[in-house]
């Protein structure tokens, strides 16, 4: 009797890990089924809330399918068109003029520094806001000096000839190479830079050029248009530098357009495209 017993409670001891497989795998299932039932969609439903969203808009059309929804701006305001400013006609006409005279003096100092210009030692351009003339500074000064050569006084003279006659600002800058300098007169080459342009303002205004329109500016060699790394190069660099502004100023601007609330938060820059 007591080995019956025995025998029955060893197969009930078997059997029992099949209770919790079955338990488990019906969770399982249940968790796919779940799983499953949300990433289905439901068309009725889907249908229901894009009728929804298209009534809540005015102006929405949509197909006969319901599958597609294209959305309109319902009343939004529109930015008025920038309008081109209206070129005065008498400015014009001054403009063109400054323009014409600019050209003929520029002409007109080629033609009094032609024999520099041969040997590369001027360059005469012209630009939006005037005319550059450069002169090396070898054909007017001595090394470390800031006094004009007999020849420079000549060429230069020519040149206040044709400015004297015209109303043009006049910038007078001076440039050295990056040699250090060192002398009782000249501690640096900001003073050498200085004392050279100063030199040929004082030359135009005994010329006849009125002195209200010049400017003399020392730079010293913070403007280099060559390395300092060779002779060329600081041939180059130790220059004076004429620049005739042409005062041509750019058409008025159309007014800044005013921000709505309504406007994105954004800088709204005088013909910038909107």
């Amino acid at each position: 009797m007591a080995r019956r017993r025995k025998e029955a409670e060893e197969h009930e001891n078997h059997e029992r890990w099949l209770v919790s497989y079955a338990d488990f795998i019906t969770l399982l299932f249940a968790f796919f089924v779940v799983m499953y039932s949300l990433s289905s969609i439901n068309e009725g439903k889907y249908r229901v809330l894009s009728d929804s969203i298209v009534q809540s808009f005015r102006s929405i059309s949509v197909n006969s399918a319901g599958q597609q929804i294209v959305v309109q701006p319902v009343n939004m305001p529109q930015r008025p068109p920038v309008q081109k400013p209206q070129v005065d006609p008498a400015k014009q006409l001054a403009r063109e003029a400054a323009v014409k005279r600019m050209r003929n003096m520029a002409d007109e100092i080629r033609d009094v520094l032609q024999p520099l210009a041969d040997g590369g030692q001027v360059s005469v351009t012209e630009g939006a806001h005037g005319i550059k003339v450069e002169i090396n500074a070898e054909v007017l000064f001595s090394p470390g000096e800031a006094a004009l050569g007999g020849g420079a006084i000549n060429a230069l003279e020519a040149v206040a000839r044709v400015l004297s006659v015209a109303d043009f600002p006049i910038v007078i800058e001076g440039h050295t190479d990056n040699v250090p300098i060192n002398t009782p007169r000249f501690p640096s080459n900001w003073e050498l830079s200085a004392v050279r342009a100063s030199s040929v303002v004082r030359l135009f205004v005994d010329a006849g050029v009125e002195p209200a329109r010049l400017t003399a500016a020392g730079y010293g060699d913070q403007r280099p248009v060559a390395e300092n790394f060779s002779s060329e190069g600081r041939s180059r660099n130790r220059r004076v530098t004429l620049l005739i502004e042409s005062m041509l100023v750019e058409d008025d601007l159309p007014p800044p357009v005013p921000l709505r609330r309504s406007d994105p938060i954004r800088a709204i820059l005088p013909g910038a495209p909107t």
